[in-house]
């Protein structure tokens, strides 16, 4: 799989994504539903703790990816839904980290919306894969 970024301009990738990938000679293509802080009996966790909850939904998506025979790495797109953009700007770095440290900016969207289909929870990541 070839990678290359599509950036008309620069200010995106000093926050960790680019504008747009191109991706060719991919085989695989891996459409994630949305993760969120949930456990493996599909239980909340971590109410009220934003950046608890986003390392937690990264490490869902990791799952997924794990499963599927991809890593981060293999991340082209990543949606960001929130219930408080607000809250989430400080615990972003949880999640650029984790990005960071696998080499992949994936084109990204954040959308605030008013909540989430199970309570509580604060933040979901919905993930694009390709291999």
């Amino acid at each position: 799989m070839e990678r290359t970024a599509v950036n008309p301009v620069t200010w995106s990738t000093e926050l960790g994504f680019n504008q747009g990938e191109v991706v060719s000679g991919h085989t695989r293509t891996l459409y994630c539903s949305g993760q969120t802080a949930m456990n493996d009996e599909g239980k909340p966790q971590h109410d009220g703790d934003m950046a608890a909850q986003l390392a937690l939904s990264i490490d869902n998506v990791e799952a997924v990816l794990e499963e599927a025979g991809m890593t981060l790495a293999n991340l082209v797109r990543l949606n960001v839904y929130t219930t408080d953009v607000d809250q989430l700007f400080p615990h972003y770095g949880v999640l650029a980290a984790r990005l960071g440290a696998a080499g992949v900016a994936p084109t990204t969207t954040m959308l605030g919306v008013t909540r989430l289909a199970v309570p509580g929870q604060l933040v979901e990541l919905e993930a694009t894969a390709v291999a």
